[in-house]
Formats: C-alpha cells, structure tokens, sequence
C-alpha cells in the first residue's frame, strides 16, 4: 500500500512529563483517518508531534517517504501537509479573501486557489468581504479548512473539526470532507463525535492515555461496541 505517512514509535514529552508512548499509525494514499480518544487522550499532542509544533523526542515520522521527525512546521507546510488546528487560528482584522490568500504556498501548484475554494465553500463565498473576526464559530472553522486547502496539501491533517459546532453545521462539515475524499483527497482527523467519524472515515486508530489501543477498519470499529465503551465511553 502506498503510505503518504507513517508514523513510528513515536514519544512526546512536555518537560519532563511523558505524553506519548510509541505511538504508530499510517495514512495511505487517498484514505481519510480518524485519530479517536477522549479529552486528554493526546489526540492533539500527535498532530503537535507530526507537524513538528511540539517535536517527538524519539520515533520516526515518515512523510512521503522522507523522515521528518522533529522538522520545524514551515517545513512540514512546505512539504505539503495542511494543518488544521483545534483553536482554528483565523485572522480576525483581515477579511475572508485575506485570510484565504495567507494560506498560499509559493511553488505549490495544484487544483486549490481563491476561485476553486470559495466555489467549494458557498458559505465563505457569500461572505468573503466580512472580517474574519465577525464570522460565527461554524464559519471560521469552514475558514480554517478552506486557508488550508488554499497551500494544495498532499495531507488535511484536521484536529477536532466539529468542536463546539452546531448540529446542523457538523452536517455541512461531513458533507464537505466527504466531497473531498471523493475528489482524491487524503486526510488524517481528530474526533469524538462517533457519528460524524463513522460518517467520513476509512479507517480508525484509538489513542487512550498517549497510548494507541486500537487500529481497524471503520467497518470493524462500528461492530466494536467493548471498544466504544471503554475507550470512548459511549
């Protein structure tokens, strides 16, 4: 299988504190990765190691077949990871089609620019000209995802998309990843909401405690109610 990243026996500390214990996991070509774990599982924290925010102390991450365990987040940009974070991190000064324009990446071609995203996003359309900071909470997270595409990503590495989102714009966000899968796109997410991730993923990988518990198909992981229980408590 042709694996964009792959992740090695990987620890984290913060300080002297032990957050991440061996963690592995992969993402292939084209497949969407749920990352799944309760609050404080470290769900975070591996998208912080991979991105080169908070480096690993030991382990391998292997994208696109070059280790870049420990390489500054620029870097990981510049290679064509798009990292959507959990605080989404939008300009609020700057308008829409500002914010959007931040997200280019010099020398990175590929099929994402202004027109071609904000077709993709009617929300952020409508509405290109207001100030990040006006925007509703759904918005900005359209925003966030949008900016990202804007540096035509080989990887959407998407941390906890649908926090703190109303239902109904939860079912707008899955409706747009899952047009992005069907156009090719690889994705690698965090997320709690079963429903939403059951609904978008290929495959699941859980995490408890900085630990990785599970890994299978999001087939199998419907069918794993001891699962779901004790790791997600649900």
């Amino acid at each position: 299988m042709n694996y964009i990243l792959e992740v090695a026996g990987m620890d984290t500390f913060y300080g002297r504190s032990h957050i991440l214990f061996d963690v592995s996991l992969s993402v292939a070509q084209g497949e969407t990765v749920c990352l799944m774990g309760r609050n404080g599982a470290g769900k975070t924290t591996t998208f912080r190691s991979i991105m080169g925010l908070t480096p690993p102390k030991s382990g391998k991450v292997i994208f696109k077949g070059k280790n870049c365990a420990g390489s500054p987040s620029f870097r990981m940009a510049r290679m064509g990871m798009g990292f959507v974070p959990e605080d989404r991190r939008i300009f609020g000064p700057l308008t829409v089609q500002e914010n959007l324009e931040l997200g280019i990446i010099a020398r990175r071609p590929g099929p994402w620019n202004t027109e071609t995203v904000l077709a993709r996003f009617p929300i952020l359309q409508r509405c290109k000209d207001r100030l990040g900071g006006s925007l509703s909470g759904g918005e900005q997270q359209m925003l966030t995802i949008a900016r990202a595409l804007m540096g035509n990503p080989d990887l959407l590495v998407l941390d906890e998309p649908t926090e703190g989102l109303a239902p109904v714009i939860v079912d707008v966000l899955k409706e747009l990843i899952v047009g992005l899968k069907q156009s090719g796109a690889t994705i690698l997410l965090s997320e709690q909401n079963i429903r939403f991730a059951t609904a978008v993923s290929d495959q699941v990988v859980v995490i408890d405690k900085g630990h990785i518990v599970y890994t299978d198909t999001i087939q199998a992981f419907k069918d794993q109610d001891s699962i779901r229980k004790k790791y997600l408590a649900v």
